[in-house]
């Protein structure tokens, strides 16, 4: 009966996929094979999750990946200098989605997406369009160090930051220049309302540039707050007296898509690599390193610990089109 139930179970799933659909799509596997490799300009600062997703495709299909690690300027300068100079050497980038719209009104760089098919496994709100894909979401809440923030002073809420008693307390990314620091200024100026940017200012926060160290700041005791804290980055803290607060009204984030290059090199490994990204295997790699998912049932599937993060209220992302607006103001709030 086993074996009968086994032979059923799989005459059914080769029924759920046209076999040309399965020939096609193999077709994709195979000549990515023999393009032999892969060269992705991303922007994952080293991240360990990311570095995991490499090697679960080097292991799959064999080819080889060639990472540049890259902050989003200098991802998007790059690109841009190395085609003007008609030197096309990257398959696929992952960068912001609001890098990818400034790169489309600023040029030719990317080509329109190829079909991918677990783009349609894509919960809402994410969805694909013509040039990009999302493939993961870099959420923000609030960092604090245990020792130093009373249980019944834990913020709940962005709006408990404008408590008095956090004036000079509050370690923050700058909020003036493009970064996580300004991504949350926007958003929060939106969701919440312009009077808290305008309280959070008068909190007289400290600004750094250096998220990483930042986080250990905390922990060390320098500050006990501090924001915008990046869900994933904690995992750097364990064992550490801090904790992420992802607050009620939910979290700040920005989307990270995939799309492939203006006349890649390898554009089968290219699609390949999309295609990969959205399985369960690599989405289940962010969702229990504390980033939401964004294919159906991933988020559901991560370990205990991870659930909370995985599935965070989100709020956001920031628009390109409010940009320069956003830094003004954060400028004139902070000159």
């Amino acid at each position: 009966m086993k074996i009968f139930t086994a032979a059923l179970v799989a005459c059914l799933a080769g029924l759920s996929v046209p076999a040309r659909a399965q020939d096609s799509w193999q077709g994709v596997v195979d000549a990515a094979k023999k393009e032999g490799k892969l060269v992705i300009y991303d922007m994952a600062l080293g991240a360990p999750y990311f570095t995991a997703v490499l090697k679960s495709f080097e292991d799959k299909y064999g080819i080889p990946v060639e990472s540049f690690d890259l902050r989003a300027s200098e991802l998007a300068e790059r690109i841009r200098t190395e085609q003007s100079a008609g030197r096309y050497l990257g398959d696929v980038e992952m960068i912001t989605t609001t890098m990818i719209e400034e790169q489309r009104q600023n040029g030719d760089f990317i080509e329109k997406l190829p079909q991918i098919p677990n783009a349609a496994n894509l919960r809402p709100p994410f969805r694909a369009n013509d040039y990009s894909v999302p493939v993961f979401v870099q959420p923000m809440g609030i960092l604090i160090n245990t020792r130093m923030v009373k249980d019944a002073d834990v913020p709940s809420s962005w709006n408990d930051l404008t408590d008095p008693k956090w004036k000079g307390k509050i370690l923050s990314d700058d909020m003036r220049p493009l970064g996580s620091g300004n991504t949350m200024f926007a958003i929060l100026e939106h969701q919440i309302g312009d009077a808290f940017n305008e309280k959070l200012a008068e909190q007289k926060p400290v600004f750094s540039r250096d998220m990483r160290n930042d986080a250990r700041r905390v922990a060390r005791g320098e500050y006990p707050i501090y924001v915008p804290q990046i869900f994933a980055f904690t995992s750097d803290l364990k064992g550490l007296p801090v904790k992420v607060i992802i607050p009620k009204e939910g979290a700040p984030y920005a989307e990270m898509d995939l799309a492939v290059l203006k006349n890649s090199p390898h554009p089968n490994a290219a699609r390949l690599f999309i295609q990969h990204f959205l399985s369960m295997e690599a989405q289940l790699i962010y969702a229990n390193a504390w980033m939401p998912p964004v294919i159906e049932g991933a988020a559901e599937r991560a370990n205990p610990d991870a659930q909370p993060f995985a599935k965070a209220k989100l709020i956001g992302p920031a628009k390109l089109a409010e940009r320069p607006s956003m830094m003004a103001l954060a400028k004139k709030l902070y000159p």
